[in-house]
């Protein structure tokens, strides 16, 4: 059994709770995709303005090629000036090598601020797999928050790997140019693809505990690590199918790849970090206790079970009734209202009258306990209480008394 340490209680879940529902995690990822695809819209647009530097970037690398193949002398004709062919061997390839040395350079810089939005994304993907609905501006800068730094550090090494993939194949293509050291001009370009798919798959792994789980980065790194060889089919399988806008853009030219722009600028992002996310989510699930609760259905009760029930609800609701219904003017006696003078202060007092009115008061009261002490024993109220008492009893009794175990006490039957 594979321990991941320090993710086990430490999952990011700052400003929502996680409820596991019943029919599986990947039936919740096609309801979320399905229930919430505009809001998925609305997030994919959110990551793409992130993504405009590294966009910007492409563009002007390409059409600076583009630029330098129509300045320089490739087609130039054999008469004056001439330009000896020795000189012109590579020149296509050198300027292209050194356009992407510096513009993919730019790249890595500019992957720095899509970090934004994909940290913020990842917050608010994750927070709808567990609420399904819920998403939110604030969200997605909470997101930023508390997942950028985790972010940038896998997207950088990512953009690194990249650029000296690239790097390798214009080295390549020089070297083919040029006729000299192609064999391992090729063998750096496979080794620097090999190193960019493996650690590409890696980072998926570093970025997506990054942005989950709370913990020191060692132990991310280390988990990473354990869950990359642990799941391998799983990760490979799911990495490819994750991409799916990206081989979808690298298939096609035209119409088509103009089709596949405007769906990844829909959706590609999101489409991305939802499969993904799920995934290394089950992935850790295997590893990992539960914390959440999984609503389901309350059980069938049975017939006595429920008459049970509707019973104590009933004496309740007669207990409640009984304690509306005893009246504390009825169930004692007052003394009736008679020719007594109440001593009343006026505006202006001295101290004495003050104390004149205070010992007047007292002796009103003293009447009035006098009186309900003189009349307590009258036959009308000693049945009146008795009547709330025997009431009263046989419903805390509850059935222990064998007198009254089998009497039904409820709101109905509570005054006959």
């Amino acid at each position: 059994m594979v321990e991941l340490k320090g993710l086990q209680g430490n999952e990011i879940a700052d400003d929502f709770k996680k409820v596991e529902t019943e029919g599986g995690r990947w039936r919740r990822t096609w309801e979320v995709f399905k229930t919430n695809f505009w809001k998925l819209v609305a997030l994919n647009l959110l990551v793409l303005i992130t993504f405009i530097p590294a966009i910007v970037v492409v563009y002007m690398r390409n059409m600076y090629i583009d630029t330098l193949s129509l300045s320089y002398p490739f087609n130039a004709s054999q008469g004056y000036p001439f330009y000896p062919r020795e000189a012109l061997t590579g020149l296509a390839e050198k300027l292209v090598l050194w356009v992407d040395i510096r513009f993919f350079a730019l790249l890595i810089a500019s992957g720095l601020i899509a970090s934004a939005g994909v940290s913020g994304a990842a917050y608010c993907i994750r927070k709808l797999l567990y609420t399904k609905n819920q998403f939110t501006i604030k969200g997605l800068l909470h997101g930023v928050k508390v997942g950028y730094l985790k972010t940038a550090l896998p997207v950088t090494l990512f953009m690194s790997l990249l650029y000296c993939t690239f790097l390798a194949n214009d080295q390549m293509h020089l070297a083919a140019a040029t006729a000299s050291g192609f064999g391992g001009a090729v063998t750096l370009f496979v080794f620097a693809i090999i190193f960019t798919v493996l650690g590409g798959i890696y980072l998926l792994w570093l970025f997506a505990l990054g942005v989950s789980y709370r913990t020191n980065y060692l132990n991310i790194i280390r988990n990473a690590f354990k869950l990359m060889f642990c799941t391998p089919i799983q990760t490979v399988f799911m990495a490819g199918f994750s991409l799916i806008p990206v081989w979808l853009a690298m298939m096609f030219s035209g119409f088509w790849l103009i089709l596949v722009y405007i769906i990844f600028a829909l959706f590609g992002f999101t489409f991305v970090l939802l499969c993904w996310l799920s995934f290394s989510q089950w992935a850790c699930g295997l590893y990992l206790e539960p914390e959440t609760k999984t609503d389901k259905a309350a059980p069938r009760k049975t017939e006595r079970e429920i008459a049970v029930e509707t019973e104590d609800r009933q004496r309740r609701e007669a207990l409640a009734l009984l304690a509306a219904g005893k009246s504390s003017l009825i169930s004692r006696p007052i003394k009736p209202i008679g020719n007594e003078r109440v001593d009343v202060i006026g505006k202006s007092f001295t101290r004495a009258r003050i104390a004149e009115a205070g010992v007047a008061r007292e002796k009103m009261v003293s009447g009035v306990l006098a009186y309900e002490k003189e009349h307590e024993n009258e036959k009308e109220y000693v049945e009146y209480n008795k009547m709330f008492a025997e009431r009263e009893k046989a419903l805390v009794v509850d059935g222990k008394d064998k007198k009254n175990k089998n009497k039904k006490v409820s709101a109905e039957n509570l005054l006959r």
